[in-house]
């Protein structure tokens, strides 16, 4: 029951970890990256829709990302999404295809991104840790319940610290990777 308890935790913290990774993609560093656009929602005849669904995006070059939609008739819309977002990139548009220049980040803008990467690092964290309390009580309640013993709670507790901190510790070195690559000029 311990070891089930424990397997359910460790899952839902890799979670938590994928999440971050995913979530950090979209952050714009200095090169172009489908990655960065590709989970936008559209409004596509009153439906969200991710950008990915509705367009090919690719990076020809390193500073420049082309999105050519499925359906032409979605060019405006994409493009209206695409300013109104908060990547501060202004799209161009040659009737079939959308141009993404992005240009270099400056200093000041490096910081406010190192910044954003540290709170969402500290919200996947906390999932972390909420994950480790509601295990924690679950593990309490079996003991209570008499469903597990003294031991195995205290066994179940020490072991679930260690995941808690393995993947606390998996969080940061994500978080780490990408202020590395934001910071890169």
């Amino acid at each position: 029951m311990v070891n089930d308890t424990l397997a359910e935790a460790e899952a839902r913290m890799k979670g938590a970890v994928r999440a971050l990774a995913e979530d950090l993609m979209t952050i714009r560093t200095g090169r172009a990256s489908p990655a960065l656009v590709e989970r936008l929602m559209i409004d596509y005849y009153g439906t969200p829709t991710p950008l990915m669904q509705l367009a090919t995006i690719s990076a020809p070059e390193p500073r420049l990302l082309t999105i050519r939609p499925f359906d032409p008739g979605s060019l405006k819309t994409i493009e209206r999404t695409i300013q109104a977002s908060d990547l501060g990139l202004t799209p161009g548009n040659d009737g079939k295809l959308i141009r993404l220049v992005i240009p270099p980040l400056t200093e000041e803008r490096r910081h406010e991104l190192v910044k954003i990467v540290h709170s969402r690092a500290e919200d996947a964290r906390v999932a972390v840790r909420n994950v480790r309390r509601d295990v924690h009580n679950d593990l309490r309640e079996f003991e209570r319940e008499k469903a597990i013993s003294e031991d195995d709670l205290h066994r179940g507790e020490t072991e679930l610290q260690k995941l808690t901190d393995r993947y606390v510790e998996e969080l940061n070195k994500v978080a780490e990777r990408k202020e590395s690559e934001v910071l890169e000029v």
